[in-house]
């Protein structure tokens, strides 16, 4: 296919393909999806090789949350059934992460739900990263606590975060329909804020929320013109009593074609499989191994995920290694080209692919968003036809489990 051997050599070169090539990713037909995900996999391999990287989440607090995003189970009004606790203790946040730590987990992401934080909440994050380090100086930090302001993301480097997440969720032409209580440039300007001082940006999207394959190239090509260090791609999980209970507009399939599509849009950035891969990947998850490079193990923010010993196996037999504490993430040029984003500041860590590798060796947050992906044909120059309408029978509601274990219970995390 003429479409995917343009976009592997824009890969392997890291050249931005054009919107209609996205597009065209995004209508290809089922019967050419083994073809898709093979193309996208030789890009993913030529900058990660066959490493795993695995993210653990850390819900600081649950539900409760101002904001209306209407994806959030912890959104403002929210009849979602999900744990509500406000904030944990650090000794009690240290505990979790070093579960996740345990299962193979190199990144810990600290997701406190609400605007904001206050100069307060920034303090009880300082505690928490310091009983994480202490417990293991190694593992990387990435905080997720919604808006900043101030010199609040400067005073969370200083505290050893190494990253930060706030997703951009989707295109901005589209956002006023998921949130009214802020705006889509307040979401930019947050990542632009945590870049700027130091830390790693990581910012992604959410799938399956009626958008359109505009809507999701979009938001894509934003991400990239961001600079976010790592993409996390959430797939909608339709929790009863939030407004998008009922969108079940994602099948495996389709899920695929748009991690392969941000694997062409971010040849050489970390890509990350997060909320909802086991709700709409299902038995597809392993092929989406070869075109992301980053997973969460075990459950999520207020859903639980598969358990985390089958995540490791599934990595296993998948032929995929997981990444350890001492190699890097990124390529080495992904690591300056943050650094100068960053204005030189550093801070980045393991997180910022500081480490010795290079390209040609292969070197190298995401949240669960509240929770939080239809075949077409077609290629390059043709319209992309809507993803595929899933029907009320395929709804599959009996795999959105949630979570009642980890953080915030009596329970052991599931890691």
């Amino acid at each position: 296919m003429d479409l995917l051997d343009t976009l592997v050599a824009k890969g392997l070169n890291r050249e931005l393909p054009t919107r209609e090539e996205a597009l065209a990713v995004l209508a290809t037909a089922d019967d050419d999806l083994l073809d898709v995900v093979a193309a996208a996999g030789k890009v993913r391999r030529r900058w990660f090789g066959r490493r795993v990287k695995l993210n653990y989440l850390v819900n600081l607090k649950s539900g409760l949350c101002p904001e209306d995003c209407t994806y959030c189970s912890q959104r403002l009004g929210s009849k979602a059934e999900i744990l509500k606790y406000t904030w944990l203790k650090p000794e009690e946040a240290a505990q979790a992460a070093t579960a996740g730590v345990a299962g193979g987990a190199k990144r810990v992401c600290l997701v406190a739900s609400g605007r904001g934080p206050t100069d307060r909440d920034i303090d009880r994050v300082t505690d928490t990263v310091n009983a994480i380090k202490e417990a293991d100086p190694g593992v990387e930090i990435c905080a997720c606590l919604g808006l900043l302001s101030g010199n609040q993301a400067e005073r969370l480097a200083a505290a050893g975060v190494d990253a930060y997440n706030h997703n951009l969720n989707t295109s901005e032409n589209t956002y006023g329909d998921i949130s009214t209580t802020h705006t889509y440039a307040d979401r930019v300007d947050t990542v632009q804020q945590a870049h700027g001082a130091g830390l790693s940006a990581c910012s992604g999207l959410i799938a399956g929320m009626g958008e359109s394959a505009e809507d999701l190239v979009d938001v894509v090509f934003a991400l990239r013109e961001l600079g976010s260090d790592s993409v996390p791609v959430n797939f909608l999980i339709p929790f009863e009593g939030t407004p998008l209970a009922k969108e079940w507009n994602l099948t495996p399939q389709h899920c695929l074609r748009i991690l392969a599509m941000v694997r062409f849009v971010h040849p050489d950035t970390e890509v990350r499989i997060a909320g909802g891969r086991e709700v709409h990947l299902r038995s597809l998850q392993p092929l989406g191994l070869h075109l992301a490079n980053s997973i969460f193990l075990g459950d999520y923010l207020t859903s639980e995920g598969q358990a985390g010993q089958a995540d490791l196996d599934m990595i296993k037999d998948a032929g995929f290694v997981v990444e350890g504490q001492g190699e890097a993430s990124l390529p080495r040029h992904r690591s300056e080209y943050a650094e100068q984003l960053a204005g030189g500041c550093g801070g980045h860590g393991a997180a910022g692919g500081c480490g010795g590798h290079d390209a040609a060796e292969g070197a190298g947050c995401g949240t669960e968003a509240g929770a939080g992906c239809g075949p077409c044909g077609g290629h390059a120059g043709e319209a992309p036809a809507p993803a595929a309408d899933v029907t009320e029978d395929e709804s599959r509601t009996d795999l959105v489990k949630v979570r009642r274990r980890g953080a915030g219970t009596e329970l052991a995390p599931n890691a």
